[in-house]
């Protein structure tokens, strides 16, 4: 296990949230590009965050059921590190898209059951990166970003390659408890860190990384 948490601040949309999550730490930050989403951002707004975050930290392109003319805007104008696909694309697709845009992709899936976690196995040495986050609530047009969270214990002892990030739900109040339960390495956070959906809290940013750094300084006490 590392000997520091992976921190992914997603759903930014304005350069003073985007400046906390990198004066705090954050490792990658993530732009959302789905029109339903109030976290969604236009290409050229992202790629005016995306400069700003330059060599600071690694940036993710968020796209559902993306069409190839948008991630072609998308890597074209941004320049991304990192393409996560968080829709239904197949193995096939994701196998494509890496193949087209040359670009690591991470494949987000919606888990509630162990189940879930067994039906990645297609996408195993495909994707590059996984994120687990909570089946979306009933009713929901947004496929993540929804504050709820899924079992944690599910994760014990999963392996998966490349790894993955846990996301869903996740806030100050209980991201120890959840890398403690599951044993993950990385986490994902965006609605967690908001005073109203879409709207980022330079407090809360604040307030989350410390408090993983704060659980790796002390996973890190009682190993040594």
């Amino acid at each position: 296990m590392p000997d520091r948490t992976e921190i992914k601040i997603c759903g930014l949309s304005e350069r003073l949230s985007l400046a906390a999550a990198l004066e705090a730490g954050a490792d990658k930050v993530g732009f959302i590009f789905f029109e339903k989403s109030p976290r969604n951002v236009t290409v050229q707004q992202a790629a005016d965050l995306a400069r700003f975050a330059e060599n600071k930290a690694r940036t993710v392109a968020v796209t559902v059921n993306a069409s190839d003319g948008l991630l072609e805007r998308i890597v074209g104008e941004m320049n991304p590190s990192m393409l996560q696909l968080h829709g239904r694309e197949t193995p096939e697709r994701v196998a494509a898209v890496k193949a087209r845009f040359g670009l690591p992709v991470m494949k987000a899936f919606a888990i509630s059951s162990a189940a879930d976690l067994q039906a990645t196995a297609p996408w195993h040495g495909i994707a590059d990166r996984f994120l687990f986050d909570a089946r979306p609530p009933a009713g929901s047009m947004l496929p993540g970003g929804n504050g709820v969270t899924f079992d944690w214990k599910l994760l014990r002892n999963f392996q998966v390659p490349g790894g993955y990030m846990l996301s869903g739900g996740l806030d100050a109040s209980n991201v120890d408890e959840a890398l403690s339960i599951s044993g993950a390495c990385a986490v994902d956070i965006s609605s967690g860190v908001e005073s109203a959906p879409g709207v980022k809290s330079i407090e809360k940013i604040r307030a989350f990384v410390k408090t993983v750094r704060d659980y790796d300084h002390g996973r890190l006490e009682t190993v040594n």
